[in-house]
């Protein structure tokens, strides 16, 4: 009987890691995003998990799609919950500079 304790408290208190550890993260980061996605609003240019940047034509958050021009002439449909994130101009050139420009990670870390 004592064994029977002890494993089911090992058990319950893996169990307990794993939630916090894994399930806990990413609960949380899919409310942020669902939050995100709720402030958009057309005209506002975003990235997209494949990395297209676009404008938001028209979007039914209820539905979970938006209409995104990419080009003139291309409108395409795609799931709210691909948008990543804003499109900032001078964020993405310094990502991109990070690793070929020495001291170029301290100016990522200072605009968050």
């Amino acid at each position: 009987m004592q064994e029977f304790v002890a494993f089911s408290i090992v058990i319950i208190l893996l169990l307990a890691g794993y939630w916090s550890l894994v399930i806990f993260p990413k609960q949380r980061t899919f409310k942020k995003h669902n939050q995100y996605v709720r402030t958009l609003g057309v005209g506002d240019e975003v990235i997209t998990y494949g990395g297209i940047i676009g404008q938001i034509i028209s979007m039914d958050v209820d539905s979970g799609v938006a209409e995104v021009k990419i080009a003139e002439g291309v409108i395409v449909r795609m799931l709210t919950a691909s948008l990543s994130r804003p499109y900032l101009p001078e964020d993405v050139s310094v990502n991109a500079r990070i690793g070929i420009e020495p001291g170029i990670e301290a100016q990522a870390e200072r605009r968050g």
